[in-house]
């Protein structure tokens, strides 16, 4: 199967803490940010990404317990440029809040807006 019809295989069969997570990322909820879900990079799809932050958001369960496929991954999204945040489905979905204010702090600050003073006259 080639990696866009695994994500769109992916985006409909979503776990409960992505789906829960999904929420507050879609349609620029987190603090006007835009993230995709189920994106390919590379050999890859990741769960979010926000391409102009370069930030990638994993959600783990109880597969992930080795780590040691995680690793090789993550290694090879951080040679492209990638930071990866990896939480557990159960932080999600039971601090749904904590997770969120932690991947903001992982967001470089938005620019801030040209001003209009003194424009059009």
């Amino acid at each position: 199967m080639d990696q866009k019809r695994f994500a769109r295989t992916l985006r409909r069969n979503m776990t409960d803490a992505e789906r829960r997570l999904w929420r507050h990322l879609r349609a620029y909820r987190l603090n006007g940010r835009k993230f995709r879900r189920q994106q390919p990079i590379g050999p890859y799809v990741v769960d979010f990404v926000h391409f102009s932050a370069m930030v990638i958001v994993e959600c783990d369960g109880g597969q992930h317990n080795t780590g040691t496929a995680d690793k090789a991954r993550d290694r090879w999204l951080q040679r492209q440029g990638f930071t990866v945040l990896r939480y557990w489905n159960h932080q999600i979905l039971n601090q749904t809040d904590l997770v969120l204010e932690d991947i903001l702090k992982k967001l470089p600050p938005l620019p801030r807006p040209l001003s209009h003073v003194g424009r059009g006259e």
